[in-house]
């Protein structure tokens, strides 16, 4: 019946356009539904989600341990100083979230996500493969020299290229998984719709667990035992991730790709610039509009520069780059309306980025004994990690029932509420951060004592709560807003949100180092050179948490 429904519906769409404008337009739905249909009866749901749950615990296990101990590695193995390392590790980060737009892209445009998601997942195995070759060979790792970066030659060539390969890899996961996670949900029924933020509040945590034990045990392997050992636990887990996303395969709700949102996108700008000098008629009936398309978003007045796109000049055929319709102008100004939101969380992550480099250097001069265990300074992250962890059941089992009944809101709070209160949080953290740093550095250097690693637990587990509202509340804010053919695209803006900051970090400490070191006496930058106690870590974190309250 499922299939004599589909053959129908191919029928009515063909009378309705012509069958030309089918191919041109709709060959991604022709194609699907001239294919033999598959029983969907069992497909979808959160029984579907449970191999995504399973692939975001195993590969961020490997991929968040990466993101707290590579300062690290590069610092110690690959002979960075403190600011090229964190730099660098900035930089790394940045480009892999970036990335996540890629994915998103392709797994909207060329194939479905569960295909993408196992294409980066192969790159990103890659990128392993030559980190453990690196890390385990000292002839391919460079000798100390004394300078900001001592990588060059085939060294440099191998070292960029595994990290490079990993970046694509975890980003290309990363923009295709969780679009593939709501999409087991149909958006347009309202129970279903309630169950996508359910799924990303347990899509955060599956991250969450496996950050957990990568910053736990593949920290502790990598930095006490090998790096490449701890290389080839986080090749493995990835590995197995993949396995099980590929086995889910006959439970998932597939969406089959369409056209290019990106040459969508672009379509819009361009044909809105060529007219420019054309008067947008009062009208919307005036405007060009394709009366065939599944779901019509009307007109809306604003950024209205961008309704000429939708206007057919005289004497011209309608036609690819010459015209577009209502609704593909719409789907613009929808992304457009979601840039103040994502870049008001960017200063958010670039504070992320100190926690995963300063903080993290921080704790190799601080007391990391746990009785008689040493713990590595890169495993300080799992402070806020287990708040997460132990927060997020609270938050979906009692914090959001209670606050349904007072708010009347079906989340409790909305998208950007929670956003907010990340936000709020972040700038609290960066503040007590910079304490934690006057209180260790005045230890250190007038008593000669090291305060305890676990001062740092405190701005990290702040933190871990801010992060908890923001990301979720940016993810499903993102997939509920965007038009439906955009929905990976836009997922990815969490991430890109993620990249920016990152960048601005890099940023931040090079423009620091080179404004302050005309100020201070010893002609040094705040955080330049080897030695923190001689730097000023704690006035860069007050910095970034004025700009945040700012």
């Amino acid at each position: 019946m499922k299939q004599r429904h589909e053959a129908d519906r191919y029928i009515h769409l063909t009378n309705k356009r012509g069958l030309e404008d089918l191919n041109d337009n709709n060959a991604g739905v022709k194609d699907f539904i001239c294919q033999p249909m598959k029983n969907t009866q069992r497909q979808g749901g959160f029984k579907a989600t449970y191999f995504i749950f399973a692939i975001m615990v195993l590969d961020n296990i490997g991929f968040v341990a990466n993101m707290a101990s590579l300062v690290l590695y590069f610092l110690l193995i690959m002979h960075f100083d403190l600011s090229g390392s964190a730099t660098t590790t900035t930089n790394y980060l940045g480009t892999t979230f970036l990335l996540t737009l890629v994915g998103g892209f392709i797994s909207d445009t060329y194939m479905n996500r569960l295909n993408t998601c196992l294409l980066f997942g192969v790159v990103q195995l890659l990128g392993y493969l030559l980190l453990i070759i690196q890390s385990h060979y000292s002839k391919l790792q460079p000798q100390p020299c004394g300078k900001t970066s001592c990588v060059d030659g085939t060294k440099a060539l191998l070292f960029y290229v595994s990290i490079c390969l990993l970046g694509l890899g975890g980003g290309g996961i990363r923009g295709s998984v969780p679009a593939l996670g709501a999409d087991q949900f149909d958006y347009k029924d309202p129970k279903e719709r309630l169950l996508i933020a359910t799924f990303f509040n347990w899509f955060l945590l599956s991250i969450t667990i496996g950050a957990t034990i990568g910053v736990t045990f593949v920290v502790y392997v990598s930095t006490t035992v090998g790096w490449d050992i701890g290389f080839i636990i986080s090749m493995s887990c990835s590995f197995v991730g993949l396995i099980f996303a590929a086995l889910g395969k006959s439970f998932y709700r597939v969406r089959v790709p369409g056209d290019s949102p990106l040459l969508r996108i672009l379509e819009v700008l361009v044909v809105s610039v060529k007219n420019w000098r054309t008067q947008v008629p009062q009208n919307s009936d005036d405007l060009n509009e394709s009366a065939s398309r599944g779901e019509l978003i009307p007109r809306t007045k604003q950024f209205g520069f961008l309704d000429k796109a939708a206007v057919l000049p005289k004497g011209l055929m309608p036609g690819k780059w010459k015209v577009c319709t209502v609704t593909q102008v719409e789907e613009v100004k929808i992304l457009a309306r979601m840039m103040p939101i994502l870049l008001s969380t960017t200063l958010m992550n670039t504070c992320l980025a100190q926690l995963q480099t300063f903080s993290v250097q921080q704790g190799t001069i601080m007391n990391t004994s746990l009785g008689s265990f040493q713990v590595p300074p890169a495993s300080i992250p799992v402070i806020p990690l287990v708040f997460m962890s132990l927060l997020i059941p609270v938050y979906e089992f009692g914090f959001v029932p209670v606050l349904r009944k007072v708010t009347g809101h079906p989340n409790g709070i909305t998208h950007l509420q929670r956003v907010g209160v990340g936000l709020i949080l972040s700038a609290i953290s960066m503040t007590i951060a910079g304490i934690v740093e006057v209180k260790r550095k005045h230890e250190f250097v007038y008593h000669n004592h090291r305060i305890s690693l676990f001062w740092l637990s405190i701005h990290y587990a702040i933190f871990g709560i801010a992060d908890m509202f923001t990301l979720v509340g940016l993810m499903e804010f993102f997939y509920s807003e965007a038009p439906a053919g955009m929905r990976s695209l836009s997922t990815s803006f969490s991430w890109l949100s993620l990249s920016i900051g990152y960048y601005l970090s890099s940023v931040f400490v090079g423009v620091i180092n080179s404004v302050t070191s005309n100020f201070t006496k010893s002609k040094r930058g705040w955080l330049q050179g080897l030695d923190m106690n001689k730097n000023h870590v704690e006035l860069f974190y007050w910095f970034l948490a004025i700009l945040r309250v700012a």
